[in-house]
C-alpha cells in the first residue's frame, strides 16, 4: 500500500496546477473536452495510478486519500475533476476482474477507463467468450479512455437474461460527436458504439459479481485494505468532486469580492454588509459538514476493507444518504455564494459561473439524485428493507 509520502507528493503536484486546471476551464468548456494539457499534467502527477495495484507499478492508494485528490483537482476545474472520478473508479472497478484481465488492462501502470453503466448493450455467447453489441449515452471520459465498461444484457437459452459488465478497449468504440450541454461541457461525455465486437470470457463478469465484489480468481479479495464495495466507493468518490467544486467556489467567491460595492447602495464594500458576512459563513459551514461527513464514511469503509469485510446493505445504503446529502451541502454553498456575486458574474469569463452550472449539471445524475438517496437511507433507518439490489 501507498505511502503517506506518496500521497503527499500526488497531492503536492496537484495543488500546484489548480490554476492551470481554472485557466483551462473556458477552452475545455469551448472544446467540449478536457484540455490534452490537464490530462498530461495529471498523468505526470501520478493522478493516473492512483487505483492500479501496487503490482503493476501503481500507487494502490487508500479510497481516504484517492478522495483527498479528486477533490483538489475539482477545486481547479469541475468537469476535470468528474472525468478523474470516473476513470478513477472505473480503474478500480478493473481490480474485481479476473487476474488475466487485469494483467491486460494495468499492463502500462497509467490507465484511464470511462464506463457506461446502462445496459443499453447485448451480448451472445461465441467460443471463448461473447460478441458485443449496443450503443451507450452520457459516457464520460470517452474521449481520453484506454478501455471503457459497458453494461449489457446476456440472454440464456432458458430465456431468462441477466446484467454483465464487459470491459472493451476504447479502440472498438465509435464515438459521436453529440455532447452538446449547459454543464459539465467539458467532460465530453459522448454516445459510444460497438457493432459486433469480439470480447473475451475473462473480460466480461456479471453485474451481480462487481457489486458484491464476488468475480473469481482476482487477487483483490479478503483483507487486502481496498475492497470497499462498488457502489459505496462510486458514491464516496462523487461526494469529493463537489467538495472540491465548492471549494473552488468559494475561493473564487473571495477573491472577487474585494473593491465590490453594492450596485445602487451605499455599500461601496460587500464584504462589510451584514448579509454578505452571514452568507460567507454559512457557505463555509455548509462545506465543512460536507467534509466532517465524509470522514464518516471514508472511516466505515476502511475499516471494513481492512478486515476483509464487504459493508453491510444497511451500511451501503447510509453510504448513499450520507453521500448525497454532502453534495446537497456543497451545491447550495455554491448556489449561496452565486447569488451574493452581482450580475457580472454570468460573464463566461468569470470561473465561478462554470462550478456553479457544473455543480448543477452533475447533481442531475441519476446517482446524485439526493431525494431518492435519502428516501433509501431513511428506509433502512427506520427498519425497513432498503427495497433495491443497487447498493
Amino acid at each position: 500500500m501507498a505511502t503517506n509520502t506518496k500521497v503527499e507528493s500526488v497531492l503536492e503536484a496537484v495543488r500546484a496546477i489548480v490554476p492551470t486546471l481554472r485557466e483551462n476551464g473556458e477552452k475545455s468548456e469551448d472544446q467540449r473536452w478536457i484540455l490534452d494539457e490537464n490530462i498530461e499534467l495529471l498523468e505526470k502527477a501520478g493522478v493516473f495510478r492512483m487505483a492500479t495495484p501496487e503490482r503493476f507499478g501503481g500507487l494502490d492508494l487508500s479510497l481516504a486519500d484517492q478522495a483527498r485528490v479528486i477533490a483538489e483537482i475539482s477545486r481547479g476545474c469541475p468537469s476535470t475533476g468528474w472525468v478523474t472520478m470516473v476513470w478513477t473508479t472505473s480503474a478500480w472497478t478493473a481490480t474485481l476482474y479476473p487476474d488475466r484481465a487485469q494483467e491486460e488492462i494495468f499492463a502500462g501502470g497509467d490507465v484511464r477507463i470511462s464506463s457506461a453503466f446502462a445496459p443499453t448493450g447485448k451480448v451472445v455467447p461465441v467460443e471463448g467468450g461473447y460478441r458485443i453489441s449496443g450503443t451507450w449515452r452520457f459516457n464520460t471520459g470517452c474521449r481520453g479512455a484506454d478501455w471503457n465498461f459497458t453494461a449489457a444484457m446476456l440472454e440464456h437459452p432458458d430465456g431468462s437474461s441477466e446484467e454483465v459488465m464487459a470491459i472493451v478497449p476504447m479502440s472498438e468504440m465509435t464515438i459521436a460527436d453529440d455532447w452538446h450541454v449547459s454543464a459539465g461541457a467539458a467532460t465530453g461525455s459522448c454516445t459510444t458504439t460497438i457493432e459486433d465486437v469480439f470480447v473475451p470470457a475473462h473480460h466480461v463478469v456479471t453485474f451481480e459479481e462487481v457489486m458484491f465484489s464476488a468475480t473469481g480468481d482476482r487477487s483483490n479479495t479478503g483483507a487486502t485494505g481496498r475492497n470497499y464495495g462498488l457502489l459505496s466507493f462510486v458514491m464516496a468518490e462523487c461526494a469529493a468532486v463537489f467538495i472540491g467544486i465548492a471549494r473552488g467556489a468559494y475561493e473564487l467567491f473571495l477573491e472577487r469580492l474585494p473593491g465590490r460595492g453594492i450596485t445602487y447602495t451605499q455599500w461601496e464594500d460587500q464584504s462589510r454588509h451584514p448579509l454578505t458576512q452571514v452568507q460567507v459563513a454559512t457557505a463555509a459551514n455548509k462545506i465543512t459538514a460536507a467534509e466532517s461527513m465524509a470522514e464518516v464514511w471514508l472511516k466505515l469503509l476502511q475499516e471494513r476493507a481492512d478486515a476483509g469485510e464487504q459493508p453491510t446493505l444497511e451500511e451501503k445504503a447510509v453510504v448513499r444518504g450520507q453521500a448525497n446529502f454532502a453534495a446537497q451541502l456543497a451545491k447550495e454553498a455554491v448556489e449561496l455564494l452565486y447569488t451574493a456575486s452581482g450580475g457580472s458574474v454570468i460573464q463566461r469569463g468569470v470561473p465561478f459561473q462554470r462550478f456553479h452550472r457544473d455543480i448543477q449539471g452533475f447533481s442531475l445524475h441519476a446517482l446524485v439524485q439526493v431525494n431518492a438517496n435519502l428516501e433509501l437511507q431513511g428506509r433502512v433507518l427506520l427498519g425497513l428493507e432498503p427495497e433495491t439490489d443497487f447498493l
